[in-house]
């Protein structure tokens, strides 16, 4: 497939942008931008974003002085001592330096002739993407989404460093209404994902319809002729796609009759096998991680692979070999030959249920689940947790241990049946772990990432 190389230059910059050249060479070249003064290296191009807790823009003399050749910023005044000292580098002035990024990562999109995978839904996108861009690496160059840069900022800032890749996979998380659709225009994919539609930032968009409606944005960008892949036993996947005609579907699923069905399905320790059945094809998988909602992701890892006409042994090969993103699900031993599941990045109802039971499954002695917060939920707060807590209940979770306000409604319904400790903050809880923890033991720390459970993970690994 062939791939249309160009790289940007200042001069694209102010024509595209409609920035103003302060000092330099409209011929210069950008490459590596970034946003961060703290990881500038030698050549790079830095663009000032005014966020919640900086403003980005005032460091651009830092981003200088480190090295980058090339500043874009919005309301600095440069004065002729700092045009003097960096006569050699350049400078160029934008009205709105978030704009300018996304209007450069839709221009730099449009030079590329390749498969762009996007993957959106409550939970599991990052893990999606983990092992979808897996899959296309065994036929392409990827480039994926790197941690947490799945919105207005990191998306673009992806997609702006793109190379000589054949393929490119993202990820787009939202927090309101048209959120996806920014993102879906610039990424402009030819095949999406909608993992499934939960509780997620219910508190924000006030119900699951509203979830959908967000979520379903990303059709908005998506290429003609491009498909979608969803989970189809999702409720509100499963009912929208019963009147949809104009999109190319393929659905996936365990429970209701779809494209891809996985049957014969078997946990053993740190793994999941099953058979993909894809009309009447059969492939057996082997998936290196426990739970049920990675079989889901295996099953659009192989609807990707089916499309891109990757072959099967390839496809088996790249979900076989698939690595999770740091924190999610992350599979940690430490002395005693105790378990750790760190999945503290986020969290929500479906997440939660998810990280619960895939404890429950993982072999060891005492099952401890550490759970925190779910924050944006809003007045739907306290029935979720709740829900929650039946969960822990329902997969025999051995002790409980709940940090911050809200995870009180979780142990509120557990503590009438198993072991449960209430605290509010972590040191807390790790000061309950090291007293309760002994050989073989399994837990699972989890909440959203505001309750910074990191903490907590950080000093059980040093132990």
């Amino acid at each position: 497939m062939e791939v249309k190389m160009k790289e940007i230059t200042v001069r694209d910059i102010i024509k595209i942008c409609n920035g103003e050249l302060i000092i330099g060479n409209l011929e210069e070249k950008c490459t590596n931008f970034s946003k961060d003064t703290r990881t500038i290296q030698q050549g790079d191009t830095y663009i000032g974003i005014n966020g919640e807790n900086f403003n980005g823009n005032l460091f651009y003399k830092n981003a200088l002085e480190a090295g980058a050749k090339i500043c874009i910023i919005e309301d600095i005044q440069i004065d002729e001592q700092i045009k003097s000292k960096y006569k050699d580098r350049t400078i160029i002035k934008v009205k709105d330096t978030i704009k300018a990024l996304q209007l450069l990562a839709t221009y730099k999109r449009s030079l590329y002739n390749i498969p762009v995978i996007a993957v959106t839904g409550s939970v599991g996108k990052t893990s999606t993407k983990d092992i979808i861009a897996s899959v296309v690496s065994k036929k392409y160059k990827v480039l994926k989404t790197k941690g947490n840069y799945n919105n207005n900022i990191g998306l673009p800032l992806t997609i702006l460093e793109l190379n000589n890749h054949k393929a490119l996979v993202v990820e787009m998380g939202m927090n309101s209404l048209g959120e996806i659709s920014v993102l879906t225009n610039i990424a402009k994919p030819t095949i999406a994902l909608i993992t499934n539609v939960g509780t997620a930032h219910i508190g924000k968009l006030g119900s699951r319809q509203n979830i959908l409606k967000a979520k379903l944005e990303i059709l908005e960008g998506l290429k003609e002729n491009g498909t979608l892949v969803i989970n189809n036993d999702n409720d509100l996947l499963n009912e929208w796609n019963k009147q949809n005609t104009k999109y190319n579907v393929i659905g996936v699923g365990i429970e209701n009759k779809s494209d891809i069905n996985a049957i014969n399905i078997h946990e053993e320790e740190e793994k999941n096998t099953f058979t993909a059945i894809i009309g009447k094809e059969e492939l057996n998988v082997t998936v290196p991680v426990i739970g049920n909602h990675f079989i889901y992701n295996a099953m659009c890892a192989i609807a990707v692979g089916k499309i891109l006409e990757i072959e099967e042994e390839k496809i088996l090969q790249g979900i076989q070999e698939f690595e999770l993103t740091k924190d999610r699900m992350e599979i940690i031993k430490i002395k005693n030959n105790i378990t750790i599941i760190n999945d503290c990045y986020n969290a929500n109802l479906d997440s939660m249920s998810a990280g619960i039971e895939a404890l429950s499954k993982t072999k060891g002695n005492k099952k401890v689940a550490v759970l925190g917060d779910m924050l944006e939920l809003g007045e739907y707060s306290e029935k979720l947790h709740k829900q929650v807590g039946a969960e822990v209940v329902r997969n025999n979770i051995d002790i409980l241990i709940t940090v911050g306000k809200e995870a009180k409604n979780i142990a509120n319904i557990a503590k009438e049946k198993i072991e449960v400790y209430e605290f509010y903050e972590n040191e807390e809880a790790i000061k309950k772990l090291k007293e309760i923890l002994n050989n073989g033991d399994v837990v699972l720390v989890k909440a959203s990432n505001g309750m910074h459970f990191a903490e907590i993970i950080e000093t059980l690994k040093k132990e």
